[in-house]
């Protein structure tokens, strides 16, 4: 079982990958703090101490990430304010945000299956109306799913004609 490579990055050895988007994305949430505040927000969390308290991480921690996550565009700051208290933020998911839904629900399916007892971990994703167990994984953009072997990684925009660069 393996993607293939096609085209002008068939010959692997011939090019090499400076902008990898795996990386870059790594760079950006790779923290098991990130991914947890990643999976609270998805979940419906909103404020500083549910955050904390929900991943069971030091405020100071989730203070720097929430930071970097709302510089970076996953999360918007949103104040609000409670009665007889001080104005706070809320941290809104943007749709960057949101697009990493795939990516946060698809390493839990892959703990449940290979990390957990054999009856799963302690949540799985359902579809709300019908209580369908959801399953991420490729697909075509019109819904057919797809096996490793049916997939090629091919060569996007200036990299079609100079995979070296």
């Amino acid at each position: 079982m393996s993607i293939t490579f096609a085209g002008v990055l068939a010959d692997r050895s011939a090019w090499q990958l400076e902008n990898c988007s795996i990386a870059m994305a790594m760079d950006v949430i790779g923290t098991r703090s990130s991914m947890l505040i990643l999976r609270e927000a998805l979940c419906g969390t909103v404020r500083f101490d549910d955050f904390a308290r929900r991943t069971r991480t030091s405020e100071a921690i989730v203070a720097a990430r929430l930071k970097q996550l709302t510089e970076i565009g996953l999360f918007v700051k949103q104040p609000y304010q409670e009665p007889g208290k001080r104005t706070r933020d809320e941290y809104l998911l943007t749709e960057m945000g949101k697009d990493l839904l795939p990516a946060v629900f698809a390493l839990m399916q892959w703990g449940n299956k290979h990390l957990q007892a054999e009856e799963g971990g302690p949540l799985r994703l359902v579809e709300r109306s019908t209580g369908e167990p959801v399953t991420i994984g490729p697909r075509t953009e019109s819904g057919r799913s797809l096996d490793p072997d049916d997939l090629a990684i091919v060569a996007n925009g200036d990299w079609v004609d100079s995979p070296s660069s």
